[in-house]
């Protein structure tokens, strides 16, 4: 087992990550077992498996994170989600969860007043605060500004937007009277806008861009208001759980009996347009107010909805005082509840066959009479006109006079029931588009400078019957996802390019290809839907067909069949299309596409509502627009409509700043204290905020022009730095007040800030008066100081310029000296050394004279030789003296012959002495002789020595010829793979454009499995494998079953673990492993180790070295990428430049050694590690490689104990890499001797290595069992 006690983050399909430990490193993933042991083991692949810090965090900005990654940034929203904090910034990104319950003091007023002038990031996130931050933006920049607001249905986008107008309108003291209005109109848009779904209470049925307008005082002078896509659909059909719009109800509940009665309103059950749920949003005393008679049976068996923020009671009373507010009488009030109560009771209106009618015509239901009566008398027309008029349309032929013959022609039940339902939502949506005509009359603006728009709309949508609502909706959230992509990741990459700035670049999705299937101008589905409307017979089916023909090949597009999801694949497929948005896989059906993209009335009903009795309906309907007039070819679809105020909308956020507000929704079944993780993390990903979150990381989100911000504290500056161009006033300024260098960095034109930075320079800034006149100081210090410094600077690089040439000099006179004198002793040492030996006989001649004067006979015979030998000695100095080129050989020679007479003159006196003192000259000439010996083994002693180091310098020499001979083919095979390279190129760019295709492809796949899963949790309903993904021609066919869930991550990880691309070096040494003799990719990382060490098999040794180092390699590189953003290389295993080496090395497939007797060789570099103080001696470091991997490593430093690894008890801490990999042997100097390393290795306490031998026993057990792949 593994021992490593780093928490990490796993992967959990509930949780979204769960906190565990790495137990196992396998082949292609990690084994994690989690720390709560409710959970399993799991083993993850790398992808999803991130370093966890070790105590909970808890930050206001995800940026100040110790370990930046979605696992972290998780876990962080959700401990400050049960804190009731639910705020969070990612840079200056605001992220909202929604926490279904109010929270106290959260939006009080003393509260806006606490944020308003408060720079982002001094107080804790806040809505409050983006908003300030986009008042004091314009006011900076004059420039307009956008807040889009954005996330799921139920993640709370609606309250978000409510408490931004709050916060514009409020933040200058009281509200005035076009404030007031301003805000009266989000509960008059959210009656007629709002509807509850399956997931949320609230929801918006539409799209809204609310602009606040200011004037140069930056002053509220009136407001806009722009709406987009009403769905019409809903005010005719709901499902069981969802409601019609609020207003509806509303008047039902909270409407006095008076004007119930005028309306002829009943309770929910007696409509069918409120078909779905009937039942009223109240709160215990509320209920009490609501009439018995309004409620429906399903309220008085279940009782009311509850809901924080919705009462329909209170509502309705609300929005009567909202609409006197604006502007409107009571006559003005009450023929806005004409058209709703109008509309219900155009819904119960009934038809049915004539018996006697050959034409198939029909008629109104005799049950229908009194509903007939009361709509039109609401409606203002005639009873018997608007009866004609549902069950017949006009037709005008050509011929036939002038203008041609009317024709009446009967409709059938179905059509009959679809114009009354296509009157109804015309009626409906034309109110809905006065209503907000008349907010904006009330709300003018004669003079604007600048404005801040709060974009609310739809977020994406999926249900189980997808169709044209849900289309536009997510076409749009495209538009927005790809406006944040630009606008935050790719523009943001691109002015850190522009401004010098060195930050790594950071991939993401580009949803382009979705936004080019949908609204492409040729054949786009919006442009293909418009033809097939103009068709005379239009049909779904053909239109259906046309969209898969004109996308056959796009993989954004696809079949029903290819859903996940079980009810979707009962589909045909030319009844609808599968689209993979950016959030997920959508099945859309186009039953009703045209019809919903048509929209328009029959001609008899239009020309009926321009002639009614009603004032305000008239004025819905004027004279001269019917859509009949203008035939089909130049009607304008509701798509093509939206499309252009899309694209409207898209040109006033580009040219606007721009504030972001994702909402996140932290669970499915709209409950407070909950918090489903993975739910959330799905939400995250798909808004871009992680791809955000990685950028940050090494980012500047804010950034402010020189010039600017000289000009924001130019008004308090006093006359000294006013003076100072906009630069050197900021070098001056944030050198002066000691911030931090990482905290900002200078571009070429703008000082760009960490998250969070700004705050504190500006609260310096703004400080009070003392404290600037300290500030003031410091930066005319900082000025004196720099000139002085960049003077001196030039003084001491012209000083330390002329130094280094005189040093230089010294250098190249002791180089000559150096030079000379070695060619000097090199050609005169055999001469001076053989002076010395012949001068040692004259020594010795001069005690063979003490002891002749000694002797009674036979002395001037001693006294004579011994002048002889002095005369030879004499001879052969002089010799030698006056011979300069005179070789090692003759001067042994005369030393030879000038000795031989000595020991002849020797003997002799030996002889003559041996009589009389015998006792006494035996004991001198002893001694004699052992100085003779003395001498002789000194003389040996130091031959030997001379060719103990002729023999190392030989073998210096060796390893050296060997290196340069390593080197040249080095060099040789590196321009055959550069040449090699460049006829591969463009194969290889190939391959990694489509291994990051597949990569995203996957990533959708994981997008579209979870979708599903969702989908089918609320609709009780089935998920299914979807169609394997093919990558480069190749189908991955693994059998699923059919109907049940599935695993996305069993699904996922068996396609990634196939095809998914590694690194290169990854896949060459996969290649290498391919070719091997045994299959080890189910072992565990300790059998290998216990191989390692024991086994005898020479060729599994091999194979086990390799993956086992490969897998070290793996987990080194993890850790690395999810290192701390405050720990350097604390584990460093080996020296830098050789980390670095095996980095820049190209990928090369290792051959598979065939090991007879293992090569071992020693290496010794100079080292330091990463972190270590700027005053640290250099220490050194030792590596002993065996074969190719390493066996010892040693480090050692003067001021620290020495460290001594072995491989198979330390191989965490030791180099993992090869010895090819290393670049060792390419670095001249660096090997050394066997005896060299283990004489350090022994000295600091090292045991001696002991070479694996061969047992006599056979292979290691471990490979008895394991299969061999021949």
């Amino acid at each position: 087992m593994l021992e490593d006690t780093q928490l990490v983050w796993a992967r959990d399909p509930a949780e979204g990550y769960i906190q565990g430990r790495i137990t196992e490193i396998g082949t292609k993933e990690f084994e994690v077992t989690p720390i709560d042991r409710k959970y399993p083991k799991r083993t993850c692949s790398y992808d999803d498996i991130h370093s966890s810090c070790d105590g909970p965090q808890d930050h206001d900005d995800n940026c100040e994170l110790m370990l930046l990654n979605e696992a972290t940034f998780l876990d962080n929203l959700k401990t400050r989600y049960y804190k009731d904090k639910i705020y969070t910034y990612v840079a200056n990104i605001l992220i909202a969860v929604n926490p279904y319950r109010e929270i106290k003091e959260i939006y009080a007023p003393d509260t806006i007043k606490k944020y308003n002038g408060r720079s982002l990031g001094e107080l804790p996130p806040h809505v409050f605060a983006i908003a300030d931050k986009a008042i004091r933006d314009m006011r900076v920049y004059k420039l307009s500004q956008s807040i889009i607001v954005s996330g799921e249905s139920g993640a709370g986008k609606t309250e978000s937007t409510k408490y931004l107008l709050k916060f514009l309108c409020y933040s200058h003291d009281s509200a005035g009277p076009i404030e007031t209005k301003i805000l009266d109109a989000n509960p008059v848009l959210e009656a007629f806008g709002n509807a509850k779904t399956t997931r949320n209470n609230n929801s918006s049925r539409f799209g809204k861009f609310i602009e606040v307008h200011y004037d140069a005082k930056c002053q509220v002078v009136g407001g806009y208001i722009s709406h987009y896509l009403l769905e019409k659909s809903r005010i005719c059909t709901q499902s069981a759980e969802e409601r019609n719009y609020h207003v509806f109800y509303m008047l039902l509940a909270g409407a006095p009996q008076q004007l119930r009665d005028k309306l002829n309103l009943g309770k929910p059950d007696d409509y069918r347009y409120l078909s779905g749920c009937t039942q009223y949003f109240a709160n215990a005393k509320t209920e009490q107010l609501i009439p018995g008679s309004q409620k429906s049976k399903n309220h008085q068996q279940k009782g009311p909805l509850k809901d924080p923020i919705i009462d329909d009671y209170q509502h309705f009373h609300n929005l009567d005082k909202a609409l006197g507010r604006l502007g409107l009488s009571d006559v003005e009030k009450l023929g806005i509840y004409s058209l709703v109560a109008a509309v219900l009771h155009l819904g119960n209106i009934a038809f049915e066959e004539i018996p006697d009618d050959v034409r198939g015509g029909c008629q109104v239901s005799e049950a229908s009479e009194h509903s007939l009566t009361i709509t039109s008398g609401l409606l203002g027309v005639d009873q018997t006109e608007l009866r004609t008029a549902l069950v017949s349309r006009v037709m005008q032929s050509k011929g036939g006079g002038f203008k041609g013959t009317v024709i009446m022609v009967p409709l059938k039940i179905y059509e009959a029931s679809n114009a009354r339902d296509a009157l109804a939502k015309a009626i409906y949506s034309r109110l809905f588009d006065r209503i907000v005509g008349l907010i904006n009359q009330s709300i003018p603006f004669q003079a604007s400078n600048f404005y801040i728009g709060v974009l609310d709309i739809a977020g994406f949508e999926y249900f189980t019957v997808n169709s044209f609502e849900q289309f536009c909706i997510n076409y749009c959230n495209e538009k927005l996802q790809k406006f944040f992509n630009d606008n935050i990741l790719k523009n943001e990459q691109e002015l850190y390019k522009r401004e010098g700035l060195n930050v790594p670049e950071i991939t993401f999705t580009d949803n382009q290809d979705i936004i080019e299937l949908i609204e492409a101008k040729s054949n786009g589905i919006f442009t293909l839907l418009d033809e097939e409307s103009k068709l005379p017979k239009p049909s779904p089916s053909h239109f259906t067909a046309e969209v898969h023909k004109s996308w056959a090949s796009h993989y954004r597009l696809g079949l029903p069949r290819s859903s996940r999801l079980k009810a979707h694949r009962t589909l045909r497929d030319e009844e609808g299309f599968l689209v993979r948005h950016f959030a997920g896989a959508v099945c859309y059906n186009t039953e009703q596409f045209i019809e919903k993209n048509n929209d328009a009335l029959h001609a008899s009903l239009e020309g009926l509502m321009q002639e009614c009795e009603n004032p305000l309906l008239r004025t819905l309907f004027p004279s001269g627009s019917s859509t009949s007039i203008r035939g089909k070819l130049n009607f304008i679809s509701v798509g093509s409509k939206f499309k252009t105020q899309l694209g409207e909308l898209m040109e006033k956020l580009e040219q606007n700043g721009t504030n972001f507000i994702r909402c996140i929704k932290p669970n499915s079944k709209m409950i407070d204290r909950q918090f489903e993780g993975s739910l959330a993390l799905a939400q995250l990903k798909c808004s871009g905020t992680i791809s955000v979150l990685e950028l940050m990381e090494h980012g500047y989100p804010s950034r402010v022009l020189f010039a600017d911000l000289y000009n924001m504290y130019k008004s308090v500056l006093p006359p000294e730095l006013v003076s100072l161009p906009a630069r050197t006033f900021c070098e001056a300024m944030f050198q002066s007040l000691n911030l931090s260098a990482k905290d900002f960095k200078f571009g070429i034109t703008k000082v760009f800030f960490r998250p969070g930075k700004f705050v504190e320079f500006d609260r310096i800034m703004r400080s009070d008066p003392e404290n600037m006149l300290a500030i003031v100081a410091k930066v005319k210090k900082w000025l004196i100081r720099s000139r002085w410094v960049k003077s001196a600077l030039g003084a001491l690089c012209v000083i330390k310029l002329r130094n280094r040439i005189i040093y230089r000099n010294k250098c190249v006179l002791m180089a000559q000296r150096i030079a000379r004198g070695f060619l000097a002793r090199k050609q005169h040492r055999p001469r001076y050394q053989g002076i010395g030996k012949i001068n040692k006989i004259r020594t010795n001649t001069l005690k063979t004279i003490e002891i002749a004067n000694g002797l009674k006979m036979g002395r001037d015979e001693i006294v004579g030789g011994v002048n002889d030998i002095y005369r030879q000695i004499d001879d052969a100095i002089k010799t030698i003296k006056l011979t300069p080129r005179i070789t090692q050989r003759e001067i042994d020679s005369m030393y030879t012959v000038v000795m031989a007479n000595m020991n002849k003159l020797t003997v002799d006196l030996n002889t003559k002495l041996k009589e009389q003192q015998q006792a006494d000259e035996q004991e001198r000439l002893r001694k004699i002789q052992e100085a003779l010996e003395a001498e002789r083994a000194a003389k040996e002693a130091e031959e030997h020595r001379q060719r103990e180091e002729a023999e190392n310098k030989r073998l210096k020499v060796e390893m050296e010829t060997r290196r340069k001979h390593a080197e040249a083919q080095r060099l040789r095979q590196e321009e055959e793979d550069r040449r090699a390279a460049l006829a591969l190129q463009e194969q290889l760019q190939k391959e990694a454009k489509d291994d990051a295709k597949y990569r995203q492809q996957l990533e959708q796949e994981r997008r579209d499995h979870e979708l599903a899963l969702r989908l089918a949790s609320e609709s009780n309903g089935q998920v299914e494998d979807s169609p394997p993904v093919i990558r480069n021609g190749i189908n991955d066919a693994s059998p699923m079953g059919s109907n049940k869930l599935i695993s996305f991550s069993q699904v996922v990880s068996n396609i990634a673990s196939r095809y998914l691309n590694k690194s290169d070096n990854v896949r060459a040494q996969q290649q290498a492993l391919g070719k091997q003799k045994y299959d080890l990719s189910k072992w565990k990382y300790s059998e290998l180790r216990d191989a390692i060490n024991t086994s005898c098999d020479i060729e599994l040794l091999e194979a086990c070295r390799q993956e086992f180092h490969r897998r070290l390699k793996v987990y080194h590189a993890w850790k690395a990428k999810n290192r701390k953003r405050t720990t350097m290389d604390e584990n460093e295993r080996a020296p830098r430049s050789v980390m670095e080496a095996a980095f820049k090395q190209p990928p090369t497939v290792q051959p598979i050694q065939q090991i007879v007797t293992a090569q071992h060789r020693y290496f010794r570099i100079p080292f330091m590690r990463a972190n270590a103080p700027d005053n640290t001696k250099r220490g050194l470091w030792y590596a002993h490689f065996d074969g190719q991997w390493i066996a010892r490593q040693m480090e050692l430093h003067a001021d620290k104990p020495p460290i001594l690894l072995v491989a198979g008890t330390d191989d965490m801490q030791m180099c993992e890499l090869s010895l090819e990999e290393t670049g060792l042997t390419r670095k001249r100097g660096a090997e050394i001797l066997e005896h060299e390393f283990n004489r350090e290795w022994e000295r600091n306490g090292g045991k001696a290595y002991k070479n694996l031998g061969v047992r006599p026993n056979g292979p290691h057990p471990a490979a008895a069992g394991m299969q061999k792949q021949q």
